[in-house]
């Protein structure tokens, strides 16, 4: 639900979370959008950065410039004109994915878990449209929505140590793609051969909050020849 006016939290000496409602929908999250432009196009003296979320926008600011209760003012005032605000249009990014087998070691399981198989599974991952709410936990890292009921799965109870780069995941109602190696608590459904993340190329994230995502299946040697 969209909250009437934002809730303010404090976060330490110099950021202040601005709250805009208390679920993940597609509506709260065009809200954040709208605020995240509105406040990239008029910035207060002294913004450091903003960083965007499901439900809210986190501004951090230099307190030797301005304090909270002026980012808390500029805000408020922003809220009256949020109507007037455009957002971009998103566009559409296709990912191609090898499902199951050494590239998705959890297909199998998340199959079993619904009573379904796996070619059901990849049917029902690849024919949904996804929303990027944010981006987050490393650089370019998608967490998108909303996954069919069928594959809704809890995280794994023990986490993975290593994740390898491209691994495409889901864990409750999402589903993500890990950008570069790394720890991760995700069921792995495949890997795609697309990089995600380009830190010398702007913008750096393939990828980016507000874009729709669609995958689609590939072979292995089609995984092989599009890494090369």
């Amino acid at each position: 639900m969209l909250y009437q006016t934002p809730l303010f939290r404090v976060m330490g000496d110099r950021s202040l979370l601005v709250e805009l409602g208390d679920d993940i929908s597609p509506s709260v999250n065009r809200w954040v959008r709208k605020l995240f432009f509105a406040v990239m196009e008029n910035p207060i003296v002294g913004l450091i950065e903003t960083v965007p979320a499901y439900r809210s926008l986190l501004i951090t600011y230099d307190p030797l410039i301005t304090d909270v209760a002026t980012v808390t003012h500029w805000i408020e005032d922003m809220q009256e004109n949020m109507d007037r605000i455009q957002i971009p249009e998103p566009k559409t990014v296709e990912i191609p994915v090898v499902y199951g087998g050494e590239y998705g070691p959890d297909l199998e399981w998340v199959a079993q878990c619904h009573k379904i198989s796996t070619r059901e599974a990849i049917k029902l991952h690849t024919e949904t449209i996804y929303q990027v709410y944010m981006i987050g936990f490393t650089p370019g890292f998608p967490y998108m929505g909303e996954l069919p009921e069928q594959l809704t799965v809890p995280r794994r109870e023990t986490p993975r140590t290593v994740i390898p780069e491209g691994s495409v995941a889901i864990a409750q109602r999402q589903t993500g793609i890990y950008p570069v190696e790394s720890p991760g608590g995700w069921h792995i459904l495949g890997r795609t051969p697309l990089k995600l993340f380009h830190p010398t190329q702007s913008p750096p994230t393939l990828i980016e909050m507000g874009d729709v995502v669609r995958f689609f299946p590939i072979k292995e040697r089609e995984f092989r020849q599009w890494q090369q």
